[in-house]
């Protein structure tokens, strides 16, 4: 049994019943929820000319490889009306793998941890909830630590 990390985010139509269908999506195909954060709300990172986002970090077990959870993940977000036509643009559904039991993976479309993670509080936040022990497995520090760490001034608001 494989232990991931997710975190979901949407900032189009009715966010928070978009969270709510990826967690279906998800408990469906590709492994047991075991542990859900908060809803937190984020003004947007990288592209700001945008609605806030929300976002929610999952804990599951799954039996899925890392490629094979990609692959359904991505088709949760497509079956949703994900379109990938902006960098950073607005989206129904965001559906990132942050951690992967503690592997590091780095091939072409999947990074693993999330390369950006420590630099993004919208993340760490809701991760930092449920897995504040956690320990980065490339940066070797707990999610606790790195959000202290963290340098992002966006606001993140728990709802």
């Amino acid at each position: 049994m494989n232990t991931v990390y997710l975190l979901t985010g949407s900032n189009l139509g009715n966010r928070h019943e978009q969270l709510a269908e990826a967690m279906f999506g998800i408990s469906k195909r590709c492994g047991k929820i075991i542990d859900s954060s908060s809803i937190y709300e984020t003004a947007a990172w990288g592209k700001t000319d945008q609605n806030d986002f929300l976002n929610q970090a999952l804990m599951i077990y799954t039996l899925l490889d890392p490629f094979a959870l990609l692959k359904e993940l991505l088709s949760i977000e497509k079956l949703m009306g994900r379109e990938r036509d902006q960098k950073y643009g607005p989206r129904v559904i965001d559906i990132d793998i942050l951690f992967f039991n503690h592997l590091v993976v780095r091939e072409p479309g999947l990074s693993i941890p999330h390369p950006r993670l420590q630099d993004r509080r919208f993340a760490l936040e809701p991760l930092n909830e449920i897995a504040p022990a956690l320990i980065h497995p490339v940066l070797h520090k707990t999610m606790r630590q790195l959000l202290e760490e963290c340098a992002d001034p966006l606001p993140v608001k728990k709802i």
